[in-house]
């Protein structure tokens, strides 16, 4: 166990605040983004319902006391890993996103990115809880 460093908490916090809005975006207007960004339905759709839970855990874990050290860093790795993976697909040739679309993975790839590298920061800045 650690105390979370007040960085990485705000971290955590704002990482799920912006997956937040993810979920209702995708999972509540997914039919209308998709014609829009000439993604798939179903993708924008199962994204934001990923995002709830992930948004829900993520917030869970920016407000506790002490947490896991290795949670934090499962969730540095899902962050560095979603946004390869984002980048990823839009050279896969598994979708075929117009201009918009691709503007919109990339950036959610370099926000995700970012919080990434914010969260490995405040990790870094936390310290072990001394059980006695």
């Amino acid at each position: 166990m650690m105390i979370p460093s007040l960085f990485l908490r705000r971290a955590l916090q704002v990482d799920a605040v912006f997956s937040g809005a993810g979920a209702v975006m995708f999972s509540l207007g997914g039919g209308l983004l998709a014609p829009l960004c000439n993604l798939p339905e179903a993708l924008l759709r199962e994204t934001g319902l990923f995002l709830i839970a992930y948004a829900a855990f993520v917030g869970w874990l920016g407000l506790r006391d002490s947490i896991p050290r290795i949670l934090v860093g499962l969730v540095v790795i899902g962050n560095a890993a979603w946004a390869l993976a984002s980048i990823a697909l839009l050279f896969s040739g598994q979708v075929a996103p117009n201009l918009l679309g691709e503007a919109l993975i990339a950036a959610q790839a370099i926000v995700v990115g970012a919080l990434a590298e914010l969260q490995f920061i405040g990790l870094r800045r936390s310290r072990d809880l001394v059980v006695a």
